[in-house]
């Protein structure tokens, strides 16, 4: 394939993967199967590494992140980003709006649209390609976050129709519910503390260095606010032609904006979305009232702070008050003990609620909790219930006041709470049966061992029975043993015994997630596993070791020298590396350790070899190619058409820069 075939096929590829992302991300009508269009990204991304003099900043490919950013550039903003003044009256909104009809001659038309729990972010647009994004800040200045937005699907790279060349386009970003969720679960999963709410981790997850890492978060984007554009006469107009340009927009058949006449109508859209907001896969906060006409918000121009055409109605947080019927205390795989309130049934949010969050001691402490209290119960932005207040009119003289418990109440151990913490934990995770049981169903995960035929419901029959009392014990089990348990069929049998064979093939990384280190997840595992090879380098290292491993820090390498210095962890290891299962990478055969403790950055247009073909001999001669130049890169190896920018930072942090034949040089070198 030639230079113009290549272009031509790269081209295409990337207006047809716009296109069914365009559908999936923003029309929900997928036409193709998520491998099909996984295929087809992968095509995109071969050519762009045999050609990268085609590999354009709006290509698709760039979603996916992997800059590291150190500093945000502080912008100012082209036009200021005034907030909006807050109300939580309707007697207000009608004070805003006889306001208005005293200034303006004539009909007026207001625009509501939902307010959005997110965070406010202002993206610019030259002759249809996505250049900059930048956050509210202080409404003058903001920072420059385009490497993390452009990761975010819902966000065109490069615009369709008939779109403004020079243009900004207004929205939130925002934490789908699901995706919350699901993020919050893998917390929990490795031990950590969980997020909060959506809001603030779209917030923090906005601001992370590594874009890679965002763009694995699944952040969402409603845009609606078109600036430096003259082709309409009105918002509402403005919010239609940014939706043919190919932008996530509020739409009027779901009712997410509508235009109104009058008060009545506003009120009715406000009343309307009080109710139905519990339905929505993401989180609002209330209703924006806007005037439509652009003409009208002119003559009504704006305070220092605020515009004098729109106002923003928030919802109150919704709060109830029930009893509190008693408080238990849940055991987590890694030992995390959870308070839990047992409450009154009463209705929060179109959902009955039996059961709210306490979080730890301090929470308890801090609202003086009684059994029997009458407490007010929140959702507001958070996932679960929490009681965040008492009603202590109605407090019995004699209640019991809850204290936090100083023991296991699973398996009595005197509980644990390391400095800086605010969790207590149970130490006894050799004996503790929900620690024990977590640790198996954390183990025959689909993300971990992924062993068919292995369930929760399976594992607790297992205890029960006195099969297994840890991981190591699922490759001790016998099809006798399995026949004569309850619910466990000969197909059932065949198929757990069959699961079990087919997970000693399970690469080395996978294992290492599936052995429960806290704090060691997914992306971790695969770190440790590709920098230190194998287990007994793991169980070797030192701290200053694991630290050197990129991402790993002062908390995860205290977690793996504390797991490791547990002799009946080190046991089930032993038994587990007996039973065949995989405890080292498959390395690929080095050409020699001449790179060995040096790092590359490959950048620009090359005569001899490919990029890729670079990076490859660059880590089978035992180097490694890293994404970004830092104090800690070995050589810059630059070819035609290398960036400027990268040049300069190169230079101003004295990393010495290399040429294709310099590199062939030292590849050759004895």
């Amino acid at each position: 394939m030639n230079e113009e075939q290549a272009l031509v096929e790269i081209e295409e590829l990337s207006k047809e993967i716009e296109r069914h992302n365009y559908l999936y991300y923003v029309q929900s009508a997928p036409e193709i199967s998520d491998y099909d269009f996984d295929m087809m990204l992968k095509r995109l991304q071969d050519l762009e590494e045999k050609f990268p003099q085609y590999a354009f900043d709006h290509s698709p490919t760039k979603r996916v992140g992997g800059d590291i950013t150190r500093k945000f550039e502080t912008v100012k903003h082209r036009y200021p980003m005034l907030s909006l003044s807050n109300t939580y009256s309707q007697e207000e909104i009608e004070d805003w709006v006889n306001r208005i009809s005293k200034t303006i001659d004539g009909a007026i038309h207001f625009v509501c649209e939902l307010k959005y729990d997110g965070v406010a972010i202002g993206i610019q647009y030259e002759n249809g390609v996505l250049t900059r994004a930048v956050t509210r800040g202080d409404g003058e200045q903001g920072e420059n976050v385009t490497t993390n937005v452009k990761t975010i699907r819902s966000i065109p790279l490069k615009l369709r129709g008939d779109y403004p060349n020079d243009f900004e386009i207004r929205g939130e970003i925002y934490f789908p519910l699901a995706n919350f969720e699901a993020l919050n679960r893998e917390r929990e999963e490795i031990g950590e503390q969980l997020f909060a709410n959506p809001r603030n981790t779209a917030s923090g997850t906005l601001k992370m260095q590594n874009s890679s890492v965002v763009a694995q978060r699944g952040l969402d984007c409603m845009l609606y606010g078109v600036y430096g554009y003259s082709g309409a006469e009105s918002h509402l107009e403005s919010v239609h032609h940014a939706a043919k340009w190919g932008f996530k927009v509020p739409t009027e058949k779901k009712r997410e904006i509508e235009r109104a006449s009058d008060l009545n109508g506003v009120m009715d859209f406000i009343n309307y979305w009080d109710k139905e907001r519990a339905n929505l896969p993401f989180e609002i906060d209330g209703v924006v009232i806007k005037v439509d006409s652009y003409d009208q918000q002119e003559e009504l121009g704006s305070t220092a702070k605020s515009p004098r055409w729109a106002i923003a109605y928030k919802f109150k947080t919704e709060r109830v008050e029930t009893t509190l019927e008693s408080v238990v205390y849940q055991v987590g795989r890694t030992g995390a003990i959870t308070p839990v309130a047992n409450l009154s049934p009463v209705q929060l949010g179109g959902t009955t609620v039996k059961r709210a969050s306490l979080h730890n001691a301090d929470q308890i402490g801090k609202l003086d909790l009684h059994i029997g209290d009458s407490v007010f119960v929140e959702k507001g932005g958070e996932i679960i219930p929490k009681i965040v207040g008492v009603n202590e009119d109605k407090r019995k003289i004699g209640a019991q006041k809850v204290i936090f418990i100083d023991e296991c109440p699973e398996c009595h151990s005197k509980l644990t709470r390391n400095e800086g913490e605010a969790q207590h934990y149970c130490p006894n995770d050799t004996v503790c049966p929900p620690q024990l049981k977590g640790k198996v169903e954390h183990f025959i995960s689909r993300k971990a061992m992924n062993i068919d035929g292995l369930g929760s419901e399976t594992v607790e029959l297992l205890f029960d029975k006195g099969l297994i009392r840890n991981y190591a014990d699922i490759y001790e089990l016998n099809y006798d043993q399995l026949i004569e348990l309850d619910r466990m069929a000969e197909k059932s049998v065949n198929n757990l015994m069959q699961g079990i064979q087919a997970s000693l093939d399970v690469p080395y990384e996978k294992v290492l997630y599936a052995l429960g280190i806290r704090f060691v997840g997914e992306t971790v595992a695969k770190k440790l596993a590709r920098a230190l090879k194998n287990i007994e380098n793991l169980i070797n290292a030192g701290f200053d070791e694991l630290i050197a491993v990129d991402e790993i820090g002062e908390k995860i390498a205290n977690s793996i020298l504390s797991f490791f210095s547990n002799e009946d962890n080190i046991r089930l290891v032993e038994r587990l590396k007996n039973y065949g299962l995989q405890f080292e990478v498959e390395e690929v055969a080095s050409a020699s350790d001449k790179f060995e403790g040096l790092s590359f950055v490959v950048s620009g247009v090359f005569n001899a070899f490919s990029r890729k073909e670079l990076k490859d001999l660059i880590e089978s001669n035992g180097g490694k190619n890293v994404g970004s130049i830092s104090g800690k890169t070995s050589y810059v190896v630059a070819g035609e058409n290398m960036g400027p920018s990268k040049l300069k930072k190169a230079s101003d942090l004295g990393v010495k820069i290399i040429s294709e034949d310099d590199f062939i040089a030292m590849l050759n070198k004895e």
